[in-house]
């Protein structure tokens, strides 16, 4: 049995919870994901204005700060931190850990590839649209293949304690251990499934352990030391959900249930790179105070293509917002969003798409909402977006005016006119997985 941990569920996770895993009980291996679409863009311009940069930056600092706790308990680590730049990130871990031996999987970046994948003839069709990429060659800004775990397991190979991959699916960087450990190989499609249902569990961190959770919410106990999840995997594919005793949280099958809804798509096929794993044939149970028994997955091979994760250019937004205070809040907040729109009108500004919100009142909820009779306080949010950027920068002008100008009761405009931002568009697509050479490297 090994015991994998995963400590990160997005980058901007909570920063204790990597060190609380590997000093609170045993661990084989910590898994920390960092990666979300818009990151991958994010990280690409940072690259592009110093080429030291384009990786989860709060990586290395961590991997320094545990390494002494690594050593002495022979944790191996695995993460997606690298982003767009994994040689830049492990040097940096070495430089901050340098006793410790790093890898790092390349060749999910296709960014430098793209014309000859096009010239090639691989159009990279949008899966909503069907749009070919061609549409927004000069507007691409990342472009990423989803690795599967099979490259990482080859990292693990090497030895190194520290693991750094850019995109990869995110149930890989635990199933990848499994694959090392185990001698699993791409045939054994039922314990490929297992191991990534086992991932995609604790992908999300505490989601799994009684954060975000929508069952009887009120009584988890100490949310504030909430415990992060630990996956126990036997090598026949059956394994435990769990956390190290004493810390806050819960883990139960209705907790566990709900992690496992969490982007799946069709339950019957959840497509990974490794496999193809049935959700429906997942059996649960309650196993003692905060486990999770987990048998009987069941799996099909993977597909023939890879996933291709790709943001682009897509125009500007700006959202600004103003508080309306009892009496007739919500009454106030609407006309002054009328007073916004015919200032819009009478300026001959058009956007693609306007806009406006009442918090307080319905804004998360929608027409689901219990009526409010008379909120004390009603926040007006209004947005706009639009390919001209001086379009969206006139309307970030117009909403602060009516502090003086508009309805009595106007506050919370602390932060003034609001700024124009990029919209960075995400382009989902397929590719043959031949066309996608993954590698490993040792850095020293």
């Amino acid at each position: 049995m090994i015991r994998i941990a995963n400590g990160q569920g997005f980058w901007g996770d909570w920063l204790e919870a990597p060190v609380r895993l590997v000093e609170q009980g045993p661990l084989d291996y910590l898994m920390l994901d960092y990666l979300a679409e818009v990151t991958m863009s994010i990280l690409q311009k940072q690259k592009a204005a110093d080429p030291a940069l384009g990786y989860a930056r709060d990586f290395p600092a961590l991997i320094g700060r545990i390494a002494n706790r690594i050593r002495e308990r022979h944790i191996r680590v695995l993460a997606n931190a690298g982003g767009v730049n994994p040689i830049a990130c492990a040097k940096e871990v070495r430089r901050l850990a340098p006793d410790l031996k790093v890898a790092v999987v390349l060749g999910d970046d296709i960014l430098p590839s793209l014309e000859s994948l096009l010239a090639a003839g691989h159009e990279m069709l949008n899966m909503d649209t069907g749009a070919p990429l061609s549409t927004i060659r000069d507007r691409i800004q990342s472009a990423n293949a989803y690795l599967g775990a099979f490259p990482i397991a080859e990292a693990l190979a090497t030895g190194a304690d520290v693991i750094i991959t850019g995109r990869c699916t995110d149930s890989a960087l635990a199933l990848a251990p499994m694959i090392h450990q185990f001698g699993w190989s791409t045939a054994d499609h039922d314990l490929l499934a297992a191991g990534t249902v086992a991932g995609h569990v604790i992908e999300c961190g505490a989601q799994c352990t009684g954060g975000n959770c929508q069952v009887d919410w009120q009584t988890i106990p100490d949310l504030a030391n909430i415990g992060f999840p630990i996956v126990e995997m036997e090598p026949d594919g059956s394994f435990a959900v769990t956390k190290h005793p004493g810390t806050g949280g819960r883990v139960n099958t209705a907790v566990v249930k709900e992690q496992l809804l969490y982007e799946i798509g069709d339950p019957r096929r959840y497509v990974m790179a490794d496999c193809i794993a049935d959700f429906t044939t997942i059996q649960l149970s309650d196993d003692g105070p905060d486990r999770v028994r987990c048998t009987g997955v069941r799996g099909e091979p993977g597909p023939p293509t890879l996933k291709l994760s790709m943001s682009y250019h897509y125009g500007w937004k700006a959202t600004g917002t103003l508080v309306f205070t009892w009496p007739q809040a919500l009454e106030k907040a609407q006309i002054a969003d009328r007073i916004v729109r015919t200032h819009l009108d009478q300026l001959g500004l058009h956007f693609e798409k306007i806009h406006t919100e009442h918090f307080g009142v319905n804004a998360c909820l929608g027409l689901a909402a219990p009526p409010v009779a008379d909120p004390p306080e009603v926040e007006l949010r209004i947005g706009v977006r639009g390919e001209d950027r001086k379009a969206v920068d006139r309307f970030t002008r117009e909403l602060i005016p009516l502090v003086l100008n508009g309805p009595p009761g106007a506050t919370g405009y602390g932060e003034g006119r609001p700024k124009v931002r990029e919209i960075v568009a995400y382009w989902p697509a397929l590719i043959p997985r031949e066309a996608i050479h993954p590698s490993v490297e040792v850095v020293e």
